[in-house]
């Protein structure tokens, strides 16, 4: 494996230092890699991308990334009234310093980055008139716009429909191909499967990290979830896929088991 860009070491994170959302993580990403974290609500999946971006401080342990890092957080809760192109002229704020406006090289920059995630069309429309997908691209857009080596992305994919969970997750490897190191938090074991090379399940009883196809195992993802699974090969055409089927059942009674204290 390349020199990592991230490496966490011992990494643990605590509100009150008796509680771990979680703690003991070892783990690198190399440029060029995906890493796909899963666990259950509350484990600290997006506890974790803020301490490896710097927005917080872990307990202890270090998460380190060698460059800068940008983080696409989960789409907001309400939409503000910008412009797309002033959305993704956001993300060169480091490039632009204090006090300053966005020259022709920010704009540029930014019309690149819109035109990768194939909305540079859109560049003069709201930001709040935008679809969720859109709105979620272009969120990858304002992060692509600050010429990153490290992307994070929290869930990237959640509460978008199939064809939109499909583009943003080709965008993720396609932006690895193009040699970023990226980390993205998912309740999806499919993406994982999917798009990334290496997986962190953040089980009960202490994290797991290693090859996606290999780390995404039945008894992991059960023990994850508390919910019973097959993985399924399905073979379409000249292309093979391993897929996580969830076996649900209405009359099964709820698990009080924990995953991680919150």
């Amino acid at each position: 494996m390349a020199e990592p860009l991230i490496r966490a070491e011992g990494a643990a994170h605590s509100w009150d230092g008796t509680r771990w959302q979680f703690r003991d993580l070892d783990f690198a990403v190399a440029a060029g890699q995906v890493t796909a974290v899963l666990g259950a609500n509350g484990c600290g999946k997006s506890t974790l991308l803020r301490v490896a971006t710097g927005l917080r401080a872990p307990t202890r342990g270090r998460i380190a990334v060698a460059g800068t890092a940008a983080l696409v957080p989960q789409d907001f809760s309400r939409a503000f009234p910008y412009r797309v192109i002033d959305m993704v002229l956001m993300g060169r704020a480091r490039h632009i310093g204090l006090l300053r406006m966005p020259g022709n090289s920010d704009r540029k920059a930014a019309m690149e980055a819109l035109a990768v995630i194939g909305l540079a069309d859109k560049a003069a429309e709201r930001f709040d008139a935008l679809s969720g997908g859109q709105r979620q691209m272009v969120l990858i857009a304002r992060a692509i716009a600050a010429e990153p080596a490290a992307l994070f992305l929290d869930e990237p994919a959640s509460a978008l429909d199939l064809g939109n969970q499909d583009r943003v997750l080709r965008l993720v490897r396609m932006l690895a191909d193009r040699g970023l190191a990226v980390v993205m938090t998912t309740h999806q074991p499919n993406h994982a499967l999917a798009v990334a090379d290496t997986a962190l399940l953040m089980l009960p009883e202490g994290a797991v990290f290693g090859p996606a196809g290999e780390t995404l195992t039945e008894a992991r993802v059960e023990n994850l979830y508390g919910l019973p699974v097959k993985i399924l090969k399905v073979q379409a055409g000249d292309r093979g896929f391993r897929s996580v089927v969830p076996l649900y059942a209405a009359g099964r009674q709820l698990s009080a088991r924990p995953c991680c204290d919150d």
